[in-house]
């Protein structure tokens, strides 16, 4: 009969579980990697208009500072939400540790389980032809003595047959 884990459905539940944590983590990831390229976008845009209010006219100045302003406070925004996002990664990346600790948890047991069942087959075989010896063993003496006890009789009926 071969080796038949009994917690298979638990063991099956927690990689589904950890599968599950892990397209989490990814959707979190991505979440960070959008934000730090809308930070890179917008520092992009800041060193444009810091650029070409330098060839602007004069007049065109305080549009310029009040944009500059607009972007820095947009900057200082994005990293904050970049942070919340990288706060949330880092706690999905914890929940998908524990998982993890998880999943091994129960294949290690599985593992000791597999091992138990087999020793348990190995001295179930080594039973069997430790029987299997004693039979023959039996029968072989079971023989040689009917043997003897036909040699015995031989020997008497020559015995006999010879006075």
């Amino acid at each position: 009969m071969p080796f038949r884990y009994r917690l298979q459905k638990v063991l099956d539940f927690r990689i589904r579980k950890k599968e599950a944590q892990l397209l989490v983590v990814q959707k979190a990831q991505n979440a960070v990697y959008e934000a730090e390229e809308n930070i890179r976008a917008n520092e992009a845009e800041i060193q444009q208009t810091i650029i070409n209010r330098k060839t602007a006219d004069f007049r065109m100045m305080e549009y310029y500072d009040k944009y500059l302003h607009h972007l820095w406070d947009k900057a200082e925004a994005l990293e904050l939400e970049r942070q919340r996002l990288q706060a949330i990664l880092d706690e999905e990346i914890a929940k998908l540790v524990k998982c993890e600790q998880e999943v091994k948890v129960v294949e290690k047991h599985k593992e000791k389980q597999k091992e138990a069942y087999l020793e348990e087959e190995k001295a179930q075989e080594l039973k069997q032809f430790s029987e299997i010896g004693v039979q023959r063993f039996y029968i072989h003496s079971k023989e040689t003595a009917e043997e003897l006890a036909l040699e015995e009789e031989l020997k008497q009926i020559e015995a006999g047959i010879l006075e």
